[in-house]
């Protein structure tokens, strides 16, 4: 089974209170799950790791054996996908573990997308730091 995952994370202050939120839907666009949770304090680029992992794990407990994830990190898509490497020693863990849980799906593919096309994620990220 094929799902996209929309997913985001973000951080009020840089670090500060944070979170990761994800959108997972079908090949046809019918969303099959939403999702937000606070990650406490945290930089914008360890949220959106966290987001992109939040997605990931989910659609992997929804039975996804292909994922196409969608962010707005530019960053993130290119480190995950070997274009970038990643210097920052905070940083290097959490792109192990995105690779581990991606590698657990026959296909995946990690691409970014201007942030206007990724506003339900955000959405979550926002839902779920105004829910403090």
């Amino acid at each position: 089974m094929r799902l996209i995952v929309h997913v985001d994370g973000g951080s009020r202050g840089n670090p500060g209170p944070a979170a990761a939120g994800a959108v997972i839907s079908t090949p046809d666009g019918d969303v099959v799950e939403r999702l937000g949770e606070r990650i406490g304090i945290a930089t914008n680029n360890v949220a959106e790791y966290q987001g992109l992992l939040l997605g990931v794990r989910r659609a992997a407990a929804l039975g996804a054996t292909e994922v196409e994830v969608v962010n707005d990190s530019e960053l993130v898509a290119k480190q995950v996908n070997g274009v970038y490497k990643v210097k920052h020693p905070d940083m290097k863990p959490l792109h192990a573990e995105a690779l581990a849980a991606l590698s657990a799906f026959e296909r995946w593919k990690v691409r970014s997308v201007p942030r206007a096309q990724n506003a339900e994620a955000d959405a979550m990220v926002n839902a779920a730091l105004d829910a403090a």
